[in-house]
């Protein structure tokens, strides 16, 4: 578990796709945090919530496919060494 989150940090610094993932997931997230606090959602903001909410587990599965792929390529390097 550790050696994702270093992953994860590393991938942040060195990936560009996946920096950029990270950030338009951020993004995503402040904006359903704003939707969230409200008392009440009109037709058009809860639209506008179930499509956030699908967008940013799009960007997730993306960014965990990346860690994924890391890991694995990462995996025959470490039985070798």
């Amino acid at each position: 578990m550790a050696e994702a989150q270093e992953l994860k940090h590393l991938l942040l610094e060195t990936n560009d796709e996946f920096r950029e993932l990270a950030s338009k997931h951020h993004q995503l997230d402040d904006r359903l945090v704003e939707l969230e606090s409200k008392h009440y959602l009109s037709d058009a903001e809860q639209v506008e919530e179930v499509t956030l909410k699908k967008r940013k587990l799009h960007l997730k599965d993306r960014m965990e496919a990346i860690l994924r792929d890391h890991l694995n390529a990462a995996a025959p390097n470490q039985m070798t060494a």
